[in-house]
């Protein structure tokens, strides 16, 4: 048998074969045609499938790509974000001791601060005689105010003294 491309060449060079064997051959030829067409599909299919994945591969990076940007913006604006509330809470926190400082020099100015807490004991507090006569004075305006219920101070907390040296 000559080689060929194409089994239907090949049933040409074949003329003693018997009517059967030519239809068995014809219908190899049919099935084998099929499956070339078959093949061909599927080959086109994996062409297509290659393409459609690498068509999503390359939109896959590019959507990494622009959501890394973008994260990278965000933490670059919340790093910002972050400093500067750092140093607002610092400017806060230094006002709010400069403010403590500032009442705690009124009271000691007035008298009505209570001994600094380092200078205590935790066996023996101490109480300074002045303080005891503060709040000696102190107990008994509370208790004139209490006792005067329209008086014009009926308002106010508490009348602050100050002990003369």
């Amino acid at each position: 048998m000559a080689t060929s491309d194409s089994p239907s060449s090949s049933l040409s060079f074949v003329p003693s074969l018997s009517a059967s064997k030519k239809e068995n051959l014809s219908m190899t030829k049919s099935k084998l045609d099929e499956l070339m067409e078959s093949r061909s599909e599927i080959s086109n299919r994996i062409q297509n499938l290659k393409q459609d994945l690498q068509n999503w591969r390359t939109k896959l990076e590019t959507q990494v790509k622009s959501h890394r940007e973008e994260l990278t913006e965000l933490r670059k604006s919340l790093e910002v974000e972050v400093t500067q509330l750092k140093s607002e809470f610092q400017g806060l926190r230094t006002t709010l001791q400069q403010q403590q400082e500032d009442v705690t020099a009124s009271l000691r100015n007035m008298g009505l601060q209570d001994p600094p807490k380092d200078a205590q004991t935790a066996s023996s507090p101490q109480i300074d005689d002045d303080s005891s006569s503060i709040e000696a004075r102190h107990k008994e305006a509370s208790n004139d105010k209490s006792s005067d219920k329209d008086s014009p101070r009926e308002g106010i907390e508490a009348e602050i003294i100050v002990p003369s040296p």
